[in-house]
């Protein structure tokens, strides 16, 4: 698909989610605390001898807290279904009670007080809800058994286009469904004090469900925090707060595996990020080399990267978005887990725990490294070898990051002639001060990375202050917006600026300047109370440089 494809294909997408649910959309309130964590995945079943609430709780909660794990999302935790079980134990997303908790794990106040330990601990729980479908023997089937789709012979079905021989699929024309399934998740929140929902298979679903269901949500706890198991933009505009970076890992061929590979390099990756990043904005993005599908089918991260592993698990980490870790992948997790079957997770000691929790530590108090601000998004750093190395700076404020990564598997040279990258710095992991004031040379083993955050306890005149202005469009705030929003930019040298807004459908709207500007950074306020509710596009060109950015007004 050409990128003039893409574009297209992403306006018809904003055109038709935001002709259903601009005016609905509520404030992500959970930014307010999620800004600068990670995620962390837990599979009960595996990961303790016992696989029980309490087990996790007494002998991996403190383990969890001091690694600097954020959010903990637990697989699901509702009983398992019977009949048509997969292997000796089921998978745990053929859910046969919505409203109780697997008796393999304990009880249901055995999950509260875990939660609230984690409450306790600075932390925080969302859990995985199987919204699609259902086991062959759930509670539903006999009780309301006009809620699932069914063949031409009156049967339950799986869900079509899936081998999901252990579930059954739910009708959602049937409106009693729906609310059943909302007051079900309501629950949680309420009764249970859980922060939110990872949603499982949300593209079987239709968005008008989701669009009413997280409005109801986030009514009774408006900082509750949701994640789509899917990756395309559109849900983004229903309310949900994070989704999958799906082509950074691909279902075992994304650009990942294709840079392991050796059939992509470091500007495949440099081009995959960059269209995540004009594509979703201030929404976040979920960036991870594993999980609990990925480690089951496709294989674990030494098998698909090999000694890529490290690297990558590194750069998911500091690149951009939030980061998910599957649990045991600290310890260097080398097996498929099964799936249907109890597959303990064997706990060793291993390095991946140190640089985890050292880049973990360091995302919570260093701002460029924070989530959904687009102020932050990484800036490439030109070398000489552009297809092996990838360097970067990140920058808030006070706060820099500089990071080189060589994704090839030998070694390469290559010289930085990019001022971007002048200053004082402290490795982040042998704590080594190093300092850039002109043009250099380096090598880097294959795989091999660094990662450098800005030293501000130095006062050497070699620090980045008065380096030369980049340009840079960032993105409005607040958006959404009603009726009044902030746009500022950035522009490398004196010279005329136009920045002009426009519909979905490339009509100009408003020209907010048009005139010589002076080097350096400025603001600009758009109030257009006259417009209706919808997205837009605002586009900055100064002298030969030129960027767009979308924005939504509701009213």
């Amino acid at each position: 698909m050409s990128n003039a494809q893409r574009l297209w294909k992403l306006i018809f997408l904003c055109l038709l989610v935001s002709f259903f649910i601009a005016p609905k959309v509520l404030p992500q309130d959970h930014k307010s605390w999620s800004y600068n964590l990670n995620i962390y995945e837990v599979n009960t079943r595996q990961y303790t001898a016992s696989g029980t609430f309490n087990e996790f709780r007494i002998t991996h909660l403190d383990r969890l807290k001091e690694m600097g794990v954020g959010i903990i999302w637990f697989m699901p935790i509702n009983p398992i279904g019977t009949k048509n079980r997969l292997g000796s134990l089921g998978s745990p997303y053929s859910v046969k009670d919505f409203l109780s908790v697997n008796p393999e794990f304990g009880t249901l106040e055995d999950f509260k007080t875990l939660v609230n330990e984690i409450h306790a601990k600075g932390m925080f729980v969302i859990i995985d809800w199987v919204a699609n479908h259902t086991s062959w023997d759930n509670t539903l089937t006999t009780s309301h058994p006009e809620w699932y789709v069914k063949n031409s012979s009156g049967n339950f079905i799986p869900p079509a286009g899936t081998n999901w021989t252990d579930v059954i699929q739910l009708d959602y024309s049937k409106q009693g469904l729906r609310d059943y399934m909302i007051d079900a998740m309501s629950f949680w929140i309420k009764d249970i004090g859980i922060d939110g929902f990872r949603c499982d298979a949300v593209s079987f679903m239709p968005l008008d469900f989701w669009i009413t269901a997280i409005n109801k949500l986030k009514a009774i706890k408006p900082d509750i925090f949701m994640l789509a198991e899917d990756d395309k933009a559109a849900y983004q505009y229903v309310g949900f707060d994070m989704s999958y970076a799906w082509g950074m890992y691909g279902f075992g061929n994304g650009v990942l595996k294709r840079i392991a590979s050796g059939t992509n390099n470091a500007d495949d990756f440099d081009h995959y990020v960059h269209t995540e990043n004009l594509s979703y904005d201030q929404h976040y993005r979920m960036y991870f080399t594993s999980n609990h599908d990925e480690n089951s089918w496709y294989g674990t991260d030494f098998e698909l990267f090999g000694n890529a592993a490290e690297s990558f698990a590194v750069l998911t980490s500091i690149v951009n978005g939030m980061q998910l870790v599957y649990g045991g992948e600290e310890t260097g997790l080398n097996k498929r887990l099964a799936f249907f079957d109890k597959d303990r997770i064997t706990w060793q000691n291993n390095a991946f725990a140190n640089i985890y929790s050292t880049l973990w530590k360091l995302k919570k108090e260093n701002k460029a490294l924070w989530n959904g601000i687009s102020g932050n998004f990484y800036k490439r750093i030109k070398t000489s070898n552009d297809k092996n190395i990838f360097a970067f700076i990140r920058k808030s404020g006070e706060d820099k990051i500089l990071a080189i990564f060589n994704l090839s598997s030998g070694s390469s040279s290559f010289s930085i002639d990019d001022t971007l990258f002048y200053g004082a710095y402290e490795d982040v992991f042998s704590k080594e001060k190093v300092t850039f004031n002109q043009a250099t040379n380096r090598a880097l083993q294959g795989w091999k990375y660094r990662v450098m955050k800005k030293d501000n306890s130095s006062t050497s005149i070699q620090e980045d202050k008065g380096l030369p202005f980049g340009f840079e469009l960032e993105q409005n705030y607040p958006n959404p917006f009603n009726p009044e929003t902030v746009i500022n930019y950035t522009i490398p040298i004196s010279s005329k600026v136009i920045l002009k807004v426009y519909d979905t459908l490339g009509n100009e709207v408003s020209e907010l300047i048009n005139e010589v500007k002076s080097t350096g950074k400025h603001s600009v306020k758009f109030d257009r109370s006259n417009l209706a509710s919808g997205v837009y596009f605002y586009q900055l060109r100064a002298g030969s440089n030129f960027s767009t950015k979308k924005f939504i007004l509701m009213k």
